[in-house]
């Protein structure tokens, strides 16, 4: 594969193209959506421009992949932000044509269940952005987290370094979308706690690639948007983050163990593993069982890359998954990891 190059930007007074590459959850979900959509225009200035599949729960793989072609095909577009994820974008990926997306390069930026289109973008040779979803970032209560308006910002408008900094405050624990009070007041936060490194005693620098992990290792078992020469990720940054399906740390170790056994966690040398998710709406953990989940995911982690990967420095904890905030990171972009200076540096 060639290296993928960065597309152009926008600019404020842009259109910027919506789509529902997994869900279609604005459709059941109006407020925070409404509320993203009503950010893009005053706070970044952008004017944002649906799809047909935007809103509709139900559509057809074909379907989505009808507005992901329409909107990068489109010469008025000039960037492309999923509304949400989903669980089924991998179906999509059949319907894309490769040659249409690569001679129109623009912006995406999506995570979870678009880590789909972030690592076929990157196959197809466009750094794409992991991070920042309508419904979710931009349509949080109260108002945008500080530090993810500022990221996502700075990935829009602007190229070159930005350093990521551990988050001040945050949170995992969601309200109800559809009770109204929940838009009444910003969400509950507590304390940063910083970012914890191993194998901390050199600086990388290299593209990044990863995701989702439940995403991941959807793509490595449909053989789709994975590099067949490992040598493509060799000297890279792996991103890994989990979902809000919180993952046992077996089913983290067997993932993390089995990629290992593919020969792929070794190629990278710098492993940024996202904060992890220890609350959901089906499994309400109580702090105590939340900080359980948090240390035995970390070990599971640790167990796999002790076998496959013993030196590959690691830093957990860093804002970039389904936790709040969310730092948005270059997908095929370079990101430089020093680890004497404790510092995580990407080029937007």
């Amino acid at each position: 594969m060639t290296a993928p190059a960065y597309p152009p930007k926008p600019s404020p007074g842009d259109r910027i193209a919506v789509i529902s590459p997994g869900a279609g959850l604005p459709g059941l979900f109006p407020r925070p959506y409404e509320l993203g959509l009503e950010r893009l225009r005053e706070e970044y200035g952008l004017e944002p421009v649906e799809y047909p599949a935007t809103r509709r729960m139900g559509s057809t793989p074909r379907e989505r992949a009808d507005d992901i072609h329409a909107a990068f095909a489109d010469p008025g577009i000039k960037a492309i932000m999923a509304s949400i994820g989903g669980d089924d974008q991998i179906t999509v990926l059949p319907f894309l044509d490769r040659e249409l997306i690569r001679a129109n390069p623009k912006p995406f930026f999506g995570m979870s269940d678009n880590t789909n289109l972030l690592a076929f973008l990157r196959a197809t040779g466009i750094v794409a952005y992991h991070g920042a979803s309508v419904m979710v970032e931009l349509g949080r209560p109260g108002a945008m987290h500080p530090q993810t308006a500022d990221s996502l910002r700075a990935a829009l408008f602007t190229s070159g370094p930005y350093e990521l900094r551990p988050a001040e405050r945050w949170r995992d624990v969601d309200r109800d979308w559809a009770d109204p009070a929940t838009f009444d007041a910003e969400p509950e936060t507590r304390p940063g706690t910083g970012w914890t490194w191993l194998n901390a005693d050199r600086v990388v620098e290299g593209r990044s690639w990863g995701g989702c992990l439940e995403i991941l290792g959807w793509l490595l078992m449909a053989d789709r948007e994975v590099a067949h020469d490992l040598t493509e990720y060799d000297g890279g940054v792996l991103l890994l983050e989990t979902s809000e399906d919180m993952p046992s740390a077996k089913e983290v170790f067997w993932t993390l163990r089995n990629m290992g056994e593919r020969g792929l966690l070794r190629r990278f040398s710098a492993l940024l593993m996202g904060r992890p998710k220890t609350w959901s709406f089906e499994q309400p953990n109580s702090p105590e069982a939340a900080a359980r989940y948090a240390a035995d995911q970390r070990e599971a982690v640790l167990s796999a890359m002790r076998v496959y990967a013993p030196n590959t420095m690691i830093v957990f904890d860093v804002d970039f998954g389904h936790t709040d905030p969310q730092l948005v990171i270059p997908y095929g972009g370079i990101v430089r990891v020093d680890g004497p200076a404790r510092r995580i540096t990407v080029t937007y």
